[in-house]
């Protein structure tokens, strides 16, 4: 991830003692709904919380999708993750990308989608909810194209944190409770 040096970093400093739990959860619920959105294709986790960095300044997901894809309910679970991490004074980024490993933009802050002059994106307003601010922030292609950690429809996973192993496990946990429940009413037929 290459972000503009000239911002100056703050160290962050969240209102609770245990700031990975907080944002794990948020990230949890933010894959629970994400993944059923028609066009999303992957969710990935990158970041600090791929990390053991016990104080993480935010929760960094990678969503690939459908081009064409209708961002709305997407951003509309983007927000509810910025808006968990505010709550303890974190912050959360969903970075979006193409089946091509094409770096797309962040999912916009705004839930309404009109010219702003605090607006950084290239093309505000172009294509709703995507903030194409890529003069800010980038991910390579290799970084998209193998995360440090895929949270859906498959997960795999490098050598991660005990806190981000337990993610991964509920998450598991669904699919196989999924697959249980699809093979019965398979079953069933």
């Amino acid at each position: 991830m290459k972000q503009d040096s000239k911002r100056r970093q703050l160290k962050p400093q969240p209102s609770v003692r245990e700031p990975r739990r907080h944002l794990l959860r948020a990230v949890l619920a933010f894959v629970r709904a994400a993944r059923s959105s028609p066009g999303v294709l992957r969710i990935a986790l990158l970041g600090s919380l791929a990390t053991d960095k016990p104080v993480p300044k935010d929760a960094d997901v990678l969503v690939t999708i459908d081009a064409a894809m209708d961002l709305s309910s997407l951003a509309r679970f983007g927000r509810r993750l910025k808006g968990t991490a505010q709550t303890i004074n974190l912050g959360a980024d969903i970075f979006l990308a193409d089946g091509s490993d094409h770096y797309l933009g962040r999912i916009c802050h705004y839930r309404e989608c009109y010219a702003r002059v605090a607006c950084r994106a290239l093309h505000c307003g172009q294509r709703q909810h995507l903030n194409d601010d890529l003069q800010i922030v980038t991910l390579s292609p290799a970084l998209i194209s193998a995360p440090p950690i895929d949270l859906w429809p498959r997960i795999r996973r490098c050598a991660v944190p005990p806190d981000t192993e337990a993610l991964l496990a509920e998450l598991e946990n669904d699919e196989t409770l999924r697959d249980r429940n699809h093979a019965a009413a398979h079953d069933a037929n």
